[in-house]
């Protein structure tokens, strides 16, 4: 099956967001590490995780999979800023180089809409 839609700019924002609510879902599940089935982190990062397994779901309605599925790496950019800046990891030159790498191809590879 061809799919000839083009990819609408609601697919890219909703898979974008799904990105971002499954990074931080698994934010909040590093930080329910050692806690037990109790702690409120780890259910929070399963509702979020969840909504963002939802939004890609509904995402996918809009464009094609080989140019929304790609916008899904954003998710590392979003967990490298949360580990820098909530669990004092280091940000190093390897670390800045592989995250403008995958912008870099999420944007080429996303932007190819023909």
């Amino acid at each position: 099956m061809t799919d000839t839609r083009t990819t609408s700019p609601i697919g890219i924002i909703l898979m974008i967001l799904a990105a971002f609510s499954s990074a931080t879902g698994q934010f909040f599940w590093k930080l329910a590490a050692g806690g037990g089935l109790l702690d409120w982190h780890l259910w929070l990062g399963f509702v979020l995780y969840g909504i963002g397994a939802v939004l890609m779901t509904v995402a996918f309605r809009y464009g094609r999979l080989s140019v929304l599925h790609p916008l899904l790496t954003v998710g590392y950019v979003i967990a490298l800023f949360y580990g820098v800046t909530f669990l004092d990891e280091t940000l190093s030159l390897p670390l800045i180089g592989g995250t403008v790498l995958i912008l870099a191809g999420v944007w080429l590879v996303g932007g190819d809409d023909h």
